[in-house]
């Protein structure tokens, strides 16, 4: 069962997410080395309920009131280029729109996900909007992480959870990054996972870091 058909936990539709944050000070920033190349990608998925909650800002974006477990951030290149932005056009069929907004709600948030990824991908908007929701779809996510109620969980055994719902994916070939809330308890907020440019997961470069420690919590949808 691939149970990245994140559900809207009322109504069983695939989830992800459409803010753009992140990685952006990651794939933006000038590398030592002098070639362009592209080495590959870092899917970003978000814990909405644990993001929401410690965001109030957020609270009345379409994620958090609409129930949402996980939504994607975007699939980030992995480049040494300093700039990725792209002026090329975001616009996507209407059909492919309408998929597309199941699973990032937001309009102008895919727009500028596009606008500033867009130039170091070797695809179209909608080849990207399209490859970024495959890959995600094939990505199988342990029942931990969608619960109703707030659990505490073991790093190493949520590392291990993944790597043996997704044959081929390396024990450090994703990332879990972690926040506090104003008691102090630790939630996760940010998984991220590594991708070749052929689509086959990888090993996370050193400057893909997760923050979590040994234990921490998922927050529940409800």
């Amino acid at each position: 069962m691939r149970d990245f058909s994140l559900h809207y936990i009322s109504q069983h539709r695939l989830i992800m997410l459409c803010a753009v944050t992140g990685l952006y000070f990651i794939f933006n920033t000038p590398c030592a080395a002098a070639s362009n190349e592209l080495r590959g990608y870092v899917l970003q998925i978000q814990m909405t309920p644990a993001v929401c909650a410690l965001d109030g800002a957020r609270q009345k974006q379409r994620k958090c009131f609409q129930g949402y477990t996980l939504n994607i951030n975007g699939l980030f290149p992995d480049t040494t280029r300093p700039n990725c932005a792209t002026t090329s056009s975001a616009a996507l069929s209407p059909l492919q729109a309408t998929v597309v907004a199941r699973v990032m709600p937001d309009e102008q948030a895919r727009t500028s996900l596009w606008h500033n990824y867009g130039g170091c991908v070797p695809y179209n908007a909608s080849q990207y909007f399209r490859t970024m929701t495959n890959l995600a779809d094939k990505l199988n996510i342990p029942s931990t992480l969608t619960n109703y109620e707030d659990k505490t969980v073991e790093l190493d055994s949520l590392r291990g959870q993944f790597t043996r719902l997704n044959p081929g994916l390396p024990s450090n070939g994703i990332q879990f990054s972690c926040q506090n809330d104003a008691k102090r308890r630790t939630f996760l907020t940010e998984i991220n996972v590594c991708y070749q440019v052929n689509g086959r997961y990888k090993s996370c470069a050193t400057r893909v870091q997760g923050n979590c420690p040994s234990s921490f919590m998922v927050k529940g949808t409800y």
